[in-house]
């Protein structure tokens, strides 16, 4: 059967980190080591957490309230294309605040392939974007908002491995990537953005896009937030220089939790101090609970760089 382009990057980003990345030349004994385990992540100034275990009432209720309040606040989101070698559509969301604002960069999964400019707002993505326009939040933290949707992924690709069907991840920038970095320039210099609070996050694939971004550009972004990210080429501790917080469910069937305490300890280790939140019994869907914590957006908005 012959894929498609966006077929190869979605089931690439969807992979289990398990024996079809041996296609793929990645080391799992060294990416996974099962050494690593929980109780090795504690430590660092974790903020406080929402009260309850993940499927309590309690805390099903702000995930259920969360679906309420944020219905239809896509519409809020303006219609842009970026081309710059190819054609990449992207959303953009305006404060209604005067003045100089943070600008959160939201990179979706692969359910957002595509080139319809809509799909990175809705069904999975709709937590990672909405929760940044809901009303309540930006009357306490005014920002613009950028959702970029690729059809090729974040990272760099390369054609199959012989005998494989799907693409391979390769090192270097991602065209993804380097058309996101450039729409980001253009908004930062044609919009009063404060290019100290520039913000970016991403689940699944854009998880990995988010671990690809930073790492290229350690010192580009004042906070990075992450929901179980896709492997990439790149060492964590190439990320050394952007604060992060990292989400994974204990229980994801599709990227394995241990992909994150890798790269967790791994920034440790290099001196860093990355906040991890696992959710015990939790899947792939990780950004339900995320992107509901209370603390998080005054975690993310605390942040910024000097100069």
């Amino acid at each position: 059967m012959t894929m498609t382009r966006r077929d190869a990057i979605g089931a690439l980003a969807a992979m289990t980190l398990s024996p079809p990345l041996d296609a793929l030349r990645w080391r799992l004994n060294t990416l996974l080591p099962e050494a690593v385990s929980p109780l090795q992540l504690q430590g660092g100034s974790t903020p406080t957490l929402a009260p309850g275990a993940p499927e309590s009432p309690e805390r099903m209720a702000l995930i259920d309230a969360f679906r309420k309040q944020s219905a239809g606040l896509e519409s809020l989101f303006e219609a842009h294309a970026h081309e710059s070698g190819w054609v990449m559509p992207y959303r953009l969301y305006r404060p209604r605040a005067r003045g100089r604002h943070p600008l959160v960069v939201y990179l979706h999964g692969s359910g957002g392939l595509g080139t319809d400019n809509l799909k990175q707002l809705m069904t999975g993505n709709v937590f990672g974007t909405h929760v940044w326009v809901m009303p309540e939040h930006q009357e306490r933290f005014p920002c613009f908002v950028l959702a970029p949707q690729t059809d090729r992924g974040w990272m760099r690709y390369g054609p199959p491995d012989a005998g494989d069907s799907v693409a391979s991840l390769r090192p270097g920038l991602g065209e993804g990537a380097r058309l996101v970095f450039e729409i980001i320039d253009t908004l930062v210099r044609t919009h009063p953005i404060d290019p100290r609070r520039l913000y970016i996050t991403g689940q699944s694939m854009g998880g990995g896009g988010v671990w690809h971004m930073t790492a290229h550009h350690p010192d580009r972004f004042a906070a990075a937030v992450i929901c179980c990210g896709v492997a990439s080429t790149e060492r964590a501790s190439a990320s050394l220089g952007t604060p992060v917080w990292n989400f994974h469910g204990a229980a994801d069937p599709t990227v394995p939790v241990q992909l994150s305490r890798r790269r967790i300890e791994e920034l440790r280790t290099a001196g860093g101090h990355p906040i991890a939140t696992e959710y015990e019994g939790v899947g792939h869907n990780v950004w339900l609970w995320a992107f509901t914590e209370p603390a998080l957006l005054p975690w993310v908005f605390a942040q910024r760089r000097s100069g």
